[in-house]
């Protein structure tokens, strides 16, 4: 399972020009599955993710996690 995460102030999805997902600011992930990836996979991963520290925080440095922001997360799935 690999993960690829992006800091954005908005993004959305479209699948023939349907608006099929978008958010405000938060993190962009673009997720691979593999067979053998295991349940245990994937909450390690989805609990790395949202405690990222790549939001500024006060002091203007990389501090705060998406879930202290309460920043929004849309995961694209990749095939």
């Amino acid at each position: 399972m690999k993960a690829l995460v992006q800091r954005v102030s908005r993004a959305s999805v479209s699948v023939d020009d349907d608006v099929v997902g978008e958010i405000g600011p938060g993190l962009v992930v673009f997720l691979g599955v593999a067979h053998g990836d295991s349940k245990e996979d994937a909450c390690y991963l989805a609990n790395k993710v949202v405690n990222l520290r790549i939001f500024a925080g006060e002091a203007g440095h990389f501090a705060l996690s998406a879930l202290e922001t309460r920043g929004e997360i849309l995961v694209v799935s990749q095939f």
